[in-house]
């Protein structure tokens, strides 16, 4: 009886080899890991601290749940995010920021600088979420000299900020490596301003300032602490 003929055993997978621009140089080097599309806005997103996947998932809309989970998984890869579970009684497991990848809130600060002038219409199909306003209103808030948690609320929703009383707007802190801004309201804010995106916008382009806004009542500003003191020019 002739042998049965086994199958050829398969070649072992080799590792998938990210793609790289190959050339010896710095932003080469820092677009092999944040060059991907979504890449920054998922940053943008871990920026406001710790994200379970699926709160990933709904802020991102439009971006499919095999990219996103191929993007995290690469930046983990790359020392830019890490996972971990929360402790009992959660079984839930967070993606936030390293310390390298925090370091890239003066690159997000200033592409939302340079991609302002292009939001002065709205498009039908635009998503908004609130804190996609957070970054933008980072330069507004610089030379503050007052200290507290500061609440934002657009008609979007709402986010905050703490301002330290030396350079603005400053991470909340908390978590792991600290986070630049906080989703919804805050416990106990020290002062809220409340504006529309339109506003916020032109604060960010430069266009007005924060105490010509407030003067000009575009911001109100609500509190009884220093820091809203400072903020209505008192």
């Amino acid at each position: 009886m002739p042998r049965q003929q086994q199958p050829a055993a398969r070649p072992a997978a080799r590792p998938v080899r990210r793609r790289s621009y190959d050339q010896f140089d710095a932003t080469a080097r820092a677009l092999d890991s944040v060059g991907d599309r979504w890449t920054l806005l998922i940053v943008r997103e871990l920026l406001g601290g710790p994200r379970r996947y699926t709160d990933l998932h709904a802020d991102l809309p439009g971006v499919s749940t095999d990219v996103l989970a191929s993007r995290l998984k690469d930046m983990e890869q790359s020392g830019l995010a890490l996972r971990r579970k929360l402790p009992p009684p959660s079984a839930a497991s967070v993606y936030e920021l390293t310390e390298r990848g925090l370091g890239l809130l003066p690159v997000l600060a200033a592409l939302a600088e340079w991609g302002a002038p292009a939001l002065a219409e709205r498009r039908p199909t635009d998503a908004v979420r609130a804190h996609w306003f957070a970054l933008p209103l980072l330069g507004a808030l610089t030379g503050l000299t007052r200290e507290g948690v500061l609440e934002v609320r657009l008609d979007e929703g709402e986010f905050h900020l703490r301002v330290d009383g030396r350079a603005g707007a400053v991470p909340p802190g908390g978590e792991a490596y600290g986070a630049v801004y906080g989703y919804g309201p805050a416990e106990r804010p020290d002062a809220r301003l409340v504006l529309g995106a339109e506003v916020c916008l032109e604060l960010a382009r430069g266009g007005v300032t924060l105490a010509e806004a407030v003067k000009d009542g575009r911001v109100e500003v609500l509190g009884e602490s220093p820091l809203a003191a400072e903020l209505r020019g008192e």
